[in-house]
């Protein structure tokens, strides 16, 4: 075991998670540990207790407790891709450089593990290496069974760099959903704040988002404010609509909750749209039936941000996933005539 060590927090690694920090200085320290040493205060900086995901800032003390040896410590072996996975998530590819990697992420692929997720894309991004010592790093997320832009970064620097593009909201995302009857206006911005409601299974299946009035959200414990624009881009009668979306705030299951309060879901979303949810195209519920896909219909269909090495601007977009490309041929809906971004009027 090593003895209680100070280490101070370098220029280059401010703004990273304490977790991340770690690992770097103590590679064979598994997360189970440090969570457990944050939990004990045993790992401490500047003299009070932290969360594993707590952010570094330059020249903080981190106090790390006696370690055990790299050989004490029984680790898991690296999980291997198989090939068809490699194939797989390297087809989804749409942009590569030597600083970053964007993706079309496939719907129903989790982007990280958790309860029952054994295959997702941060296991997958060991495939995505292409010559790099180091595999790429998530920097935002897609819920999973959202499909479309997904960005990764092949370096640290530049994750720094993104996840601070993201968080201060200079990247434009640009979703398509086909809803539930037809948004009136056919453009707008929707407001409702959001909390999260807990589930009711014993590992807290089945939470979901709850929507409240603006004016509510500062006098509810853990309400946030939330803001999406919405478009129409064609319509099926008034039965269904393709909407453009923009989620100028980025909260959890935010275009999804937003979509169904005001009565129009997105196609397919059972967690939002079941039957005792309104629908003002058809009545009620996000299934339309007949040959529309009961798989849901939202896809991040393009990505606009500054390149963090060379400053260019990226124009990221990706195709429609199967199921949403059958709805739109359905439809005769035709995605190359649509507008780049549909929401020049609102600016």
């Amino acid at each position: 075991m090593s003895r209680v060590q100070t280490l101070t927090v370098g220029a280059d690694d401010a703004d990273q998670r304490l977790d991340r920090w770690l690992r770097r200085q103590f590679p064979h320290l598994p997360q189970g540990r440090i969570e457990k040493m944050c939990r004990k205060g045993e790992l401490r900086v500047d003299g009070g207790r932290v969360k594993a995901n707590t952010r570094l800032e330059a020249g903080q003390q981190v106090r790390i407790p006696p370690l055990p040896e790299p050989g004490d410590i029984q680790t898991a072996p690296k999980p291997q891709v198989s090939t068809a996975d490699a194939r797989m998530i390297q087809n989804a590819v749409i942009y590569r450089d030597d600083h970053i990697i964007a993706l079309n992420k496939p719907p129903g692929l989790p982007v990280q593990g958790g309860s029952k997720q054994a295959r997702h894309v941060d296991g997958l991004a060991e495939a995505l290496r292409f010559g790099l010592e180091e595999k790429p790093r998530l920097v935002h997320r897609l819920d999973k069974d959202t499909s479309g832009v997904l960005i990764m970064a092949r370096s640290r620097a530049v994750a720094k760099a993104l996840t601070a593009s993201f968080r201060h909201r200079n990247t434009r995302k640009i979703y398509w959903a086909a809803v539930a009857g037809v948004p009136t206006p056919r453009m707008g911005t929707i407001r409702f704040g959001l909390v999260k409601a807990p589930g009711h299974g014993a590992g807290g299946e089945g939470e979901k988002m709850l929507c409240l009035h603006p004016r509510d959200v500062d006098s509810t414990p853990g309400a946030k404010h939330a803001t999406t624009d919405y478009a129409v881009i064609e319509a099926a009668g008034s039965r269904c609509a393709w909407v453009g979306l923009i989620p100028v705030t980025g909260r959890t299951h935010q275009l999804r909750a937003h979509m169904a309060e005001i009565g129009h879901p997105i196609v397919g979303d059972g967690k939002y749209g079941g039957s005792g949810q309104e629908n003002l195209g058809d009545g009620w519920g996000a299934q339309l039936g007949g040959e529309i896909s009961r798989k849901l219909h939202l896809h991040a269909r393009s990505l606009t941000l500054e390149h963090p090495v060379t400053q260019a601007t990226l124009h990221l977009t990706a195709p429609l996933p199967e199921h949403m490309t059958r709805t739109w041929d359905l439809f005769q809906w035709q995605p190359s005539e649509a507008p780049e971004d549909p929401f020049e009027d609102l600016e």
